[in-house]
């Protein structure tokens, strides 16, 4: 039997030079799978407002759809540990509504850990929801969350600037009390030196190989979202091809009388049905 994955598992992952294997879910059905096939972790990204739910960006996406997502998901996790972003504005306006949103998403929701985007600013947020006792998983580089500011999904630290801000971010966020960072679209020798400057695991997304872990978008991985695939996605399999397929196949047989065949239907005593004319 599998031992269940817990936020000290990251960092004993990291001392023992051990990868971290990350993937989003937003159902019971993948999310039993991914946990099956022995992921150590599972993100209820909000990354299901374009993948899921057809938004443009992450920003619809709100508090109460995130602990709808995080229920199904839940229930079909046995091992991995149960990640919820923290969807746009659930933890700007104020620590004590950070806190509030947060507990939601444990107790109402079933996750065992939040994430949230940004560095700096949200330190003091970050504390809040620590000292509630729920860990909390930071998120630097790209955040989706910010895409009006940033002007569009675009690579950051490239410049000696804003690479020494993303630096002193994730020490700042490691201060605050988070158990690992996500790193979003950096160049992956910057990843590689935030990752040995923090003593807490890194997860990469489009960050390089030097990370402690990885993380993408199941629904990219897998091939399903074909809207756009972005660079640092390895396709694993063409669902999207093989879904179609199938659709066609199905109604082709429906409209042409071939489904359903006799072990696809059920049987009836002809006496009883004599009785019925």
């Amino acid at each position: 039997m599998a031992q269940k994955f817990t936020v000290k598992s990251f960092q004993e992952a990291k001392e023992n030079n051990r990868k971290i294997s990350m993937l989003t879910a937003y159902d019971y059905s993948m999310a039993k799978m991914v946990d099956a096939a022995g992921i150590d972790s599972v993100l209820i990204g909000d990354s299901l407002g374009m993948v899921f739910q057809g938004h443009e960006s992450t920003l619809p996406v709100t508090v109460d759809e995130i602990i709808y997502h995080t229920k199904a998901v839940a229930r079909g996790v046995k091992n991995a540990l149960i990640v919820a972003d923290m969807p746009f504005l659930s933890y700007h306006i104020s620590k004590e509504e950070a806190v509030r949103n947060a507990g939601r998403m444990i107790k109402e929701g079933g996750a065992e850990a939040v994430k949230i985007e940004g560095g700096a600013l949200f330190t003091e947020t970050i504390k809040a929801i620590v000292d509630a006792q729920i860990p909390v998983m930071g998120h630097i580089g790209l955040t989706p969350q910010s895409v009006n500011a940033f002007g569009g999904f675009k690579v950051q630290g490239r410049d000696e600037q804003s690479a020494k801000r993303l630096l002193e971010d994730a020490k700042l966020l490691e201060k605050a009390g988070v158990f690992a960072i996500t790193l979003e679209c950096i160049p992956d020798k910057l990843a590689q030196l935030i990752t040995k400057s923090v003593s807490i695991p890194t997860i990469g997304i489009g960050a390089g190989k030097d990370c402690d872990g990885q993380v993408l978008v199941i629904n990219d991985m897998l091939g399903m979202f074909s809207d756009f695939v972005p660079k640092f996605v390895k396709q694993y399999a063409k669902l999207n091809v093989e879904i179609t397929a199938a659709v066609r196949s199905y109604a082709s047989d429906v409209k042409e009388g071939r489904f359903p065949a006799d072990e696809h239907t059920f049987d009836m005593d002809s006496e009883v049905l004599k009785k019925l004319y």
